[in-house]
């Protein structure tokens, strides 16, 4: 029964975020269109549970996955756990190590389980005829986030500013873009967006926020956020290097000669 009551109110603002959505959607087939809806009632049905997948999805967020990746956070950096902690000896950014594996699986996780990546992943698949693979841009999409978010907790252990990394980052991007496939391009740039999405975002903001809550002298308003921006970043970069590889490699299996009796 908590549970029951503990979820109206975020069924109700869920609902409640929803429903412009819709009432744009139907007042501009009603009022610019003029046409009925096909197929209203399966789209009714679908729209409810639309906004009964996102209640329960940010409920689960924040009965688990939120308590969970603080927990998690809170053990890591607990000075019992921490090595050299227990000698006196300060604490340095190499003494996270296993935060960083952490963060770096948790953006890898996050990222190949997120299905807006999916989609655009099947999209760019359809499209190009299968000279984008599903699982290609998936992992390569992921070990950008990846990266990107154990770059961003350095930032955070280590305190450095969150304006360097970013134009960094987009100077490496600019000259990516001047090498790489153009076809690449759009989707490359789309992939940063990607990230930025449902399953993603929840949880690298609790990781940022509990692991500046957790290192001393840090702020969770100052530090705690910027990692979404890091991972959207590097996701750029990866698919970029992908591209960049696979042209390549495809490059080189040309050029190679052929081997004898292989055949015509």
């Amino acid at each position: 029964m908590d549970l029951i009551q503990s979820s109206l109110p975020t069924l109700a603002g869920t609902l409640r975020d929803v429903l412009p959505i819709v009432v744009f959607i139907f007042g501009f087939q009603a009022l610019v269109i003029r046409r009925p809806l096909p197929n209203l009632k399966r789209l009714i049905a679908g729209l409810s549970m639309v906004v009964a997948g996102l209640a329960f999805f940010l409920l689960g967020l924040e009965q688990a996955l939120f308590p969970l990746g603080r927990l998690m956070v809170r053990q890591l950096v607990a000075p019992d756990f921490m090595p050299g902690a227990g000698s006196g000896a300060a604490l340095t950014w190499s003494s996270y190590f296993w935060v960083y594996v952490f963060a770096m699986a948790i953006g890898f996780a996050t990222a190949i389980a997120e299905p807006a990546l999916l989609a655009v992943a099947l999209k760019a698949n359809d499209v190009s005829g299968g000279a984008v693979g599903v699982w290609g841009l998936r992992v390569a999409v992921a070990l950008g986030v990846a990266i990107g978010v154990g770059l961003g907790v350095f930032r955070i252990i280590a305190g450095w500013p969150l304006q360097y990394f970013i134009m960094a980052g987009y100077c490496v991007v600019v000259l990516q873009t001047l090498y790489a496939p153009r076809l690449m391009i759009p989707l490359a740039y789309d992939s940063g967006g990607v990230t930025t999405s449902t399953v993603t975002v929840p949880l690298i903001t609790a990781l940022g926020l509990s692991l500046a809550e957790s290192v001393p002298g840090r702020s969770p308003l100052l530090d705690g956020f910027g990692l979404v921006a890091i991972a959207a970043l590097f996701a750029v970069i990866a698919v970029l290097a992908y591209a960049q590889l696979s042209v390549l490699v495809s490059r080189r299996s040309v050029g190679q000669p052929k081997r004898r009796g292989a055949p015509d």
